[in-house]
């Protein structure tokens, strides 16, 4: 059985605020293998991006803060980890790439300066050492003229070259997850798959884990083994990639796929959005959080929350209609 490098078991990751309790991330259960690349979809604001930086443990506080379950990285629990390994564990064993690298790099240090930090830091290099290192990163990122491009400032990048830097950063110490969370948000589609194969071919090459969070079903067809689909901060469906595209079964996954655009549809096929709007997090409902915009529910389902249930090899599913 391959190992399992990262485990996340019923995370649950609240936010108090003046309206309410919200909870972003409600009883969050998967897992990742070594050397798999695992998709995290799901609309905007269910919970992808708070799960991400709840396994780094950078949730502001207030007002976040992680009230349960166990995320367990290669036999350790993070949320018992001091702040003294947690900082060692950052950029070093798990690195995340942010979506927005505008406003993940600072404006005011050069790229030299961002980048050798890190490598002088976890990796003990001198300032020697760690300017190689940069320019090595630099090329296999695929930014040109390494040697003139270091000592320039992130705003004299363009987006993708910005992004690039924020791998070349991700990687400096070969760590043994990849956190990618939105990596293509405002790129073009071009620089969008040149990013994208970037980290495919990195995971290749060093058998880094990936964890990939986007909304854009599209990108996880192409690069991750296996898909995680999110609702309400909660999993509603996990299978391998083939599977989930060609099964799925949770009715959110179905609209999610039915309202995506694809060139092996007969002309003139309308897409078919998804009814309504997600649901209030500080106000859920008692029963599943889908169900007010679900074509197949029932009383139950209004109800009682359904369990997360095995619906084929490696391909479970939380709904009652399976």
């Amino acid at each position: 059985m391959e190992e399992k490098i990262l485990e996340v078991k019923r995370l649950q990751t609240h936010f108090f605020t003046e309206s309410g309790v919200v909870k972003a991330v409600d009883k969050l259960t998967y897992y990742v293998k070594k050397g798999e690349s695992v998709g995290l979809v799901g609309e905007s604001a269910c919970g992808k991006s708070v799960s991400a930086m709840s396994i780094l443990r950078l949730i502001p506080y207030p007002p976040g803060k992680i009230v349960g379950g166990e995320i367990i990285f290669k036999g350790q629990d993070l949320l018992k980890a001091s702040e003294s390994e947690m900082r060692h564990m950052r950029g070093n064993r798990i690195a995340m790439v942010f979506q927005e690298p505008t406003t993940s790099l600072n404006p005011v240090l050069t790229v030299n300066k961002q980048l050798t930090e890190t490598l002088e830091l976890h990796r003990k290099m001198s300032k020697k050492e760690a300017i190689n290192e940069a320019l090595q990163l630099l090329q296999l990122v695929g930014i040109p003229d390494p040697k003139r491009r270091i000592a320039d400032y992130p705003y004299q990048f363009s987006g993708g070259m910005q992004q690039r830097l924020m791998i070349a950063m991700a990687l400096s110490c070969s760590p043994e997850l990849l956190i990618a969370d939105e990596p293509t948000t405002s790129l073009d589609v071009t620089v969008q798959a040149q990013i994208l194969e970037i980290i495919d071919n990195l995971r290749s090459k060093f058998g880094t884990s990936v964890i990939l969070i986007t909304h854009n079903l599209g990108i996880v067809a192409r690069y991750v083994d296996r898909v995680n689909v999110m609702y309400a901060g909660r999993l509603v469906e996990t299978a391998p990639t083939e599977v989930l595209y060609t099964q799925p079964r949770h009715p959110y996954t179905i609209g999610l796929l039915a309202s995506v655009p694809r060139l092996d549809r007969p002309r003139g096929v309308k897409l078919v959005p998804i009814k309504g709007l997600p649901p209030d997090l500080a106000a859920l409902p008692r029963g599943c959080a889908f169900a007010a915009r679900c074509y197949n529910a029932m009383e139950r389902c209004r109800d009682e929350k359904p369990e997360f249930k095995k619906i084929g090899d490696d391909h479970y599913s939380a709904c009652f209609v399976n």
